[in-house]
C-alpha cells in the first residue's frame, strides 16, 4: 500500500519538472527586470536622465542685451533692441494631439490611442495673417524636418498677437538686434548675425560690451506646450557695459556733411577729417567718406569700413614744416622778420631740384612760411642738421602711434638716422620721405595750440556696467613737452596766423574768430612714380589763436576739379568750423571767454553772408542767427539748403532777412 503511495505517476513526474521551469524562468525575468531597474535608476541614471530629458526639456540660451554706446552727451550711438523669432518643431506641428473643450487629450475608442492632426495649414495661416508672408512659405518651412525657423527679428509689437497664442510645437526666443544712430562708422563699427563685435569699437570692446548670457530650462507638455521647468536652476542674462565715447554727435554729422560734399564737388577718391578739443585731447568728431549704413550690412565694403583717420599714411608736404619751424626757432634762434633767400624758386640738389610754386627771391622768414616755401625749408632744415631735426620730429610724435587705442592704427613711418640718405633731410624739411596718419598731424598742430605740451587723443572717455558704477574712465594725458611755451606761442602768432590771414589759406578764416594753420598739398606716388602724381590736398588749423581750444584736420584725397589745398581742403575747414560753433552749445560755452573776438562781431555794422547750400535747415538757422541774421524758409523745413536769396561773401546789415528754399534729402 505504502509502496503504491510513494510511486508517483509518470504525469504527475512531468508536471512537477515544468513547474520548476516555470519557476526558474519566473525568477529569472524577476531578476532581469530587478537588474534593468537598478541599471536605468543606479548605474546609469545620468545617460537615462540627459536621454529623457533631450525629449520633453529644452535649454535655451538667452542672449545678453548688448552695451549701448553714448556721445559725450549722453545721446546714443548705438543701442540693442529687443526683437521676438518664431521656431517650430516640425514633427510635433504634423502630429498635433486633439484635445477637448478641457484641454484633455481626445482618446478613439477603438484603438485606445489619443488622437494627433496635422496642424500645419492653421499655423501657416495664422502666420501669414501677422507677419505679412505668403501662407505657402510657412506651410513649405514645416514641411522640413527637425526645428523650423517661421520667424526672425520681428519687432515686438508685430509679434504680440502671435505670443498671445498658445500653440503646441510652437515657441519664441527674444533676441537682441543692433540698431545704430548712423554717424562716425568707421569708428563704431558693427556686429554680425550673432550679435558679436565684427568691426571698429564694436569689436575692440567686445567683451565689455557683449556682457553675459543666461540659460533657460523649459519642460514640454504632451500636448507640445512649453514652459519653464519647475526645479531647474535658471540663469539670467547680465546686460554688457555702457561705453561713452568723446565724439559729438552733432559735430560729427557736420563734419560727414562737409566732407561728402566735398569728394562730390572735387570728384576726389576720398576725405577724412578730425576734429580735436587741444586741452584734453579728446576726439570731438573723426570722420570718413565715402562710408556705409551701420544699419544696412549690404552697404559694408572694406573700402568703406576703412578708417583712414588712423589707418592710412601718406607723405603730409607743408603741413609738416611745423616740425622745421620749431626746430628754426629753438635752435637756430630764427626770427619771422629774418631775412631769407628762396633761389628765384627753383634749387638744385644732389642732381635733383626743389622748387616753389612762385619764384621768390629775398623774402622775411614769415613769408616763406606764409606763401610755403619748399626751399627756404629744405635749406632750414639741412641748418639745423640731422641729429636735431630728427629729435623733433619725434618730440612731435612721428613715427609712433598716438595711443589713442583704435584698432589699426599705423604709426606711419620716419626712417632711423642710420638710413638717412643725403636727400632725407632737406626732402623732410617741407614734408616728403616721411609718412604721417591724419591724426599725427593734428596732434602735433594740437601740441602747438596747447602752449608745446603734447597730448595723448582720447575717445573712448569711459566705460560703466550694468550697475551704474564706472568700471573705468580716461583722463586728459600729457605726453611729453615738445617746444617751450613760448616757442608754440610764437610759432601760432607769427607764423601760422600769418598763414590764414594773408598767406596761402585765406579761405580757412573764420568770421569774427582768428585762426592759425596750414596747408599742405602733396604729391603721392602712383605706380611707384611721381611722374603721374596723385594729389592730397590737406588743411590743418586751431582756434581761437589767443586762447586755443579746437583743432581741426581736413584731408581730401586725390581731387580731381582742383588739388590746391587752398581751394580744396581750407574752406572744408571753415564751413566745418563755422557750422560747428554755431550748433554746438558746448563750443559757445568754452569760446565765451575769447572777448576781442566777441567784441569785434558785436561791434560789426555787417556780417558776411556765409555758404549755406547743402546745409541741414536746422543747422543753417542756428549759424545765421549767430551771426545776427534772419531766416525766411520756403520749403521743407526738415530738408536742405537748395537755394539762397543772398549769395555767399555778400556784406549786408544785421538783421537783414535770408531767404532759403529747402528740398527734402
Amino acid at each position: 500500500m505504502n509502496d503504491q503511495e510513494n510511486t508517483k505517476k509518470p504525469g504527475e513526474h512531468q508536471t512537477g519538472k515544468r513547474l520548476g521551469i516555470v519557476i526558474i524562468v519566473f525568477v529569472v525575468f524577476i531578476a532581469a527586470i530587478i537588474a534593468m531597474l537598478l541599471s536605468i535608476q543606479v548605474i546609469n541614471v545620468k545617460k537615462y536622465k540627459l536621454k529623457a530629458a533631450r525629449q520633453y526639456e529644452r535649454v535655451i540660451t538667452e542672449i545678453a542685451p548688448r552695451g549701448v554706446i553714448l556721445d559725450r552727451h549722453g545721446r546714443m550711438l548705438a543701442e540693442s533692441i529687443e526683437s521676438i523669432s518664431f521656431y517650430a518643431d516640425s514633427k510635433s506641428v504634423r502630429n498635433t494631439l486633439l484635445v477637448d473643450e478641457d484641454g484633455k487629450a481626445v482618446v478613439d475608442r477603438k484603438s485606445g490611442k489619443q488622437k494627433t492632426f496635422d496642424n500645419s495649414r492653421n499655423i501657416a495661416q495664422l502666420f501669414a495673417r501677422h507677419l505679412g508672408r505668403g501662407k505657402e512659405v510657412y506651410l513649405q518651412e514645416l514641411r522640413r524636418k527637425g526645428t523650423v525657423v517661421l520667424g526672425r527679428n520681428i519687432p515686438i509689437a508685430k509679434a504680440l498677437p502671435l505670443l498671445q497664442e498658445k500653440i503646441p510645437g510652437v515657441w519664441s526666443e527674444r533676441e537682441q538686434q543692433r540698431y545704430y544712430l548712423n554717424v562716425a562708422a568707421q569708428v563704431i563699427g558693427s556686429t554680425d548675425s550673432r550679435n558679436e563685435g565684427s568691426s571698429g569699437l564694436e569689436l575692440q570692446l567686445n567683451r565689455e560690451l557683449k556682457g553675459r548670457d543666461g540659460t533657460k530650462i523649459y519642460q514640454r507638455s504632451a500636448t507640445g506646450i512649453r514652459y519653464p521647468a519647475p526645479d531647474a536652476q535658471q540663469q539670467d542674462p547680465v546686460k554688457g557695459n555702457t561705453v561713452q565715447l568723446t565724439l559729438d554727435a552733432d559735430i560729427q554729422s557736420i563734419v560727414e556733411d562737409e566732407l561728402a560734399m566735398a569728394v562730390t564737388k572735387f570728384n576726389a577718391n576720398a576725405a577724412a577729417s578730425i576734429v580735436m578739443d587741444v586741452r584734453t585731447g579728446e576726439i570731438l568728431a573723426m570722420a570718413n567718406s565715402p562710408t556705409f549704413d551701420l544699419n544696412r550690412r549690404t552697404t559694408w565694403s572694406a573700402e568703406k569700413a576703412r578708417n583712414r583717420a588712423v589707418t592710412d599714411s601718406y607723405e603730409p608736404g607743408s603741413t609738416f614744416k611745423l616740425v622745421m619751424a620749431s626746430a628754426a626757432t629753438e635752435v637756430l634762434k630764427r626770427k619771422a622778420t629774418d631775412m631769407v633767400f628762396a633761389n628765384n624758386g627753383i634749387m638744385p640738389i644732389y642732381k635733383l631740384f626743389i622748387r616753389d610754386h612762385e619764384p621768390y627771391g629775398n623774402i622775411t622768414f614769415r613769408q616763406a612760411i606764409m606763401y610755403s616755401s619748399n626751399i627756404v625749408a629744405a635749406k632750414t632744415a639741412m641748418a639745423v642738421g640731422r641729429e636735431k631735426f630728427y629729435a623733433y620730429t619725434k618730440g612731435f610724435g612721428f613715427g609712433e602711434k598716438t595711443g589713442i587705442g583704435l584698432v589699426g592704427e599705423s604709426p606711419g613711418r620716419v626712417r632711423p638716422l642710420e638710413r638717412w640718405d643725403s636727400t632725407t633731410l632737406p626732402w623732410m624739411g617741407y614734408g616728403y620721405q616721411v609718412m604721417t596718419t591724419p591724426l599725427q598731424i593734428l596732434q602735433a598742430y594740437a601740441t602747438l595750440a596747447n602752449d608745446g605740451e603734447l597730448m595723448r587723443p582720447l575717445i573712448i572717455k569711459r566705460v560703466i556696467s550694468a550697475e551704474g558704477k564706472v568700471v573705468r574712465e580716461s583722463a586728459p594725458e600729457p605726453v611729453r613737452r615738445a617746444v617751450l611755451p613760448e616757442t608754440a606761442r610764437y610759432l601760432s602768432r607769427e607764423y601760422f596766423k600769418a598763414v590764414v590771414d594773408s598767406g596761402t589759406a585765406k579761405s580757412a578764416a573764420l568770421p569774427g574768430m582768428s585762426v592759425a594753420g596750414k596747408t599742405g598739398t602733396a604729391r603721392r606716388a602712383a605706380g611707384g612714380s611721381y611722374a603721374r602724381p596723385v594729389y592730397v590736398s590737406s588743411f590743418v588749423g586751431f582756434f581761437p589763436v589767443e586762447a586755443p581750444r579746437y583743432a581741426i584736420i581736413v584731408l581730401v584725397e586725390d581731387p580731381k576739379t582742383a588739388y590746391y589745398a587752398a581751394t580744396v581742403a581750407a574752406p572744408v575747414f571753415s564751413k566745418i568750423a563755422t557750422r560747428m560753433i554755431a550748433c554746438s552749445e558746448e563750443m559757445q560755452k568754452n569760446l565765451a571767454f575769447r572777448s576781442p573776438e566777441q567784441t569785434v562781431i558785436d561791434s560789426l555794422a555787417t556780417v558776411e553772408v556765409p555758404e549755406l547750400r547743402g546745409m541741414k535747415g536746422r543747422d543753417a538757422e542756428r549759424l545765421l542767427k549767430w551771426l545776427s541774421l534772419q531766416m525766411d524758409v520756403a520749403g521743407d523745413v526738415n530738408g536742405v539748403v537748395q537755394r539762397q536769396s543772398l549769395a555767399p561773401g555778400t556784406r549786408v546789415e544785421k538783421k537783414r532777412m535770408v531767404r532759403l528754399t529747402l528740398v527734402s534729402r
